[in-house]
């Protein structure tokens, strides 16, 4: 493997150690307690960041096997199985949990360098290399440890994290006509991004540190101040994830 997918799998084992530690701190009586993600309790976040381990198992399987093995069998079954799932004992669900997670790590460990180049599917249709699957995990538990909606929060995601989800997030709106004209601006540095479609216009320039911009762009509560220019307000952008 090159040194790039070793150090998201770095990224994808630290993200997984911090979601599993929050959920560790949960009581029984707090898995039913509402999460940050409309209409989900927090058991809801943990089932699906366990059938989400489940599925990037499928996508290390096409990889290693040339045969095709979707991350869902389909929305409406992704869709049942996390709202079983849910239902379940809160010990369950931390024993369920851990399990999928050890079963995609040992699938991560184990996949020949020669695989990592080749070519799945994700569940929204891209095709996307192998290599790309750590990252996808890296996403999900991070984001996810946030949406726990417990003591997580942006500011306790690692900076070059913050900085590959601002990357994502700018590379899947840049150029949408639903999305307004921002240009985020990281005050570590010289990272700047432009999202969205400016048809010529001026775009809003909104200045930060990663992890609030971070926040911002995913859609998430930002932790600390951002500012756009004019001070108005934040331009709204549209979901993801």
């Amino acid at each position: 493997m090159s040194a790039g997918p070793a150090m998201v799998l770095e990224q994808a084992a630290k993200g997984t150690a911090a979601f599993e530690a929050a959920v560790h701190r949960l009581t029984d009586p707090g898995f039913t307690k509402p999460s940050y993600l409309p209409g989900w309790s927090r058991a809801h976040v943990v089932a699906h960041v366990a059938r989400n381990a489940d599925a990037l198992v499928n996508l290390l399987t096409w990889a290693r096997t040339g045969v095709e093995t979707p991350m869902y069998a389909s929305g409406d079954q992704r869709a049942r199985e996390i709202e079983e799932n849910a239902r379940r004992p809160a010990e369950e669900l931390r024993a369920d949990l851990l399990a999928a997670d050890s079963r995609l790590a040992g699938e991560l460990a184990a996949l020949p360098d020669e695989c990592w180049g080749a070519t799945v599917r994700t569940a929204r249709g891209r095709e996307v290399p192998a290599s790309q699957v750590p990252w996808m995990r890296v996403r999900e538990v991070w984001v996810h440890a946030v949406d726990l909606d417990m003591d997580t929060s942006f500011d306790d995601v690692p900076p070059d994290v913050c900085a590959a989800l601002v990357d994502d997030v700018a590379t899947s709106f840049q150029g949408r006509p639903d999305c307004p004209s921002v240009r985020l601006r990281s005050e570590e540095g010289a990272h700047t991004w432009l999202l969205g479609d400016s048809g010529g216009a001026e775009p809003v320039v909104v200045s930060g540190d990663l992890p609030g911009l971070a926040a911002y762009v995913t859609g998430r509560p930002v932790p600390s101040p951002l500012y756009p220019t004019g001070g108005g307000s934040l331009p709204k952008l549209p979901a993801w994830l």
